[in-house]
């Protein structure tokens, strides 16, 4: 299994195409029988859940069986002639789950028989909710202080806020230097694990997803940086 994520930014100028394409490249993907799972989404401004969209900045995340197929999809469907006609920025990273549990839209898109439990080196860290509309207070409150922290944590590379719709519907996708590094992050800093108890005392999500991933490749650039090449230069 291959999972592709392409983050893609528009020129404020052709911002009206950015839109267009949610509605038009879903044809595609859902007549395209070797996807296995698709998601068309928007991108928050820091890197993470957010309430400010970046209408410069696109997600798509699509599920493949082998690189052959992603490889493909991302060099002759239509998707990736708009890009190359719209966008003037693109980042594709391609990963192989490592762990996944939880659902996504009533499914776990990620989970497979093959998870590499010995993997060492770079990983991606994809964390999905649909948040009950009567605990959005609860959750936007709750929401920047472990931001702040995560941007600040030892092995932490760069992360993405994309979602599905405002506010209700978020996902982070974040990249770190190590398993070691993302699990001291996510275990032992005070204010992750506050906020977690919180999801569970108070009930906040109506569906979650938690998965890891082994990057197999990240090619292109965001905001002229390649994630892997920060990645690289910090282990010389």
């Amino acid at each position: 299994m291959i999972v592709s994520v392409t983050i893609v930014r528009y020129k404020p100028i052709m911002i009206p195409f950015a839109f267009l394409a949610m509605a038009i490249h879903r044809i595609p993907l859902a007549l395209n029988s070797k996807c296995r799972f698709w998601k068309l989404m928007g991108s928050g401004k820091n890197g993470t859940f957010s309430l400010q969209p970046d209408w410069q900045q696109w997600a798509t995340m699509t599920v493949w069986n082998t690189q052959k197929e992603s490889d493909c999809f991302h060099k002759e469907s239509f998707l990736s002639v708009w890009w190359k006609l719209f966008c003037f920025e693109k980042l594709n990273i391609q990963c192989i789950p490592l762990a996944s549990h939880g659902q996504w839209d009533g499914i776990d898109p990620f989970k497979t028989d093959f998870y590499d439990k010995n993997h060492t080196g770079p990983v991606a860290v994809l964390t999905r909710a649909s948040i009950r509309l009567n605990k959005l207070k609860q959750f936007w409150s709750n929401v920047d202080p472990v931001s702040k922290i995560m941007s600040q944590a030892n092995g932490y590379i760069t992360s993405f806020g994309i979602g599905e719709a405002p506010f209700f519907k978020q996902a982070t996708f974040s990249v770190w230097d190590s398993m070691d590094s993302m699990k001291v992050f996510a275990y032992q800093s005070r204010e992750h694990a506050e906020v977690i108890k919180k999801t569970r005392q108070e009930d906040w999500y109506s569906e979650e997803l938690f998965a890891r991933f082994k990057i197999v490749s990240c090619s292109g650039s965001l905001n002229g940086k390649n994630p892997l090449e920060l990645v690289e230069m910090k282990s010389d």
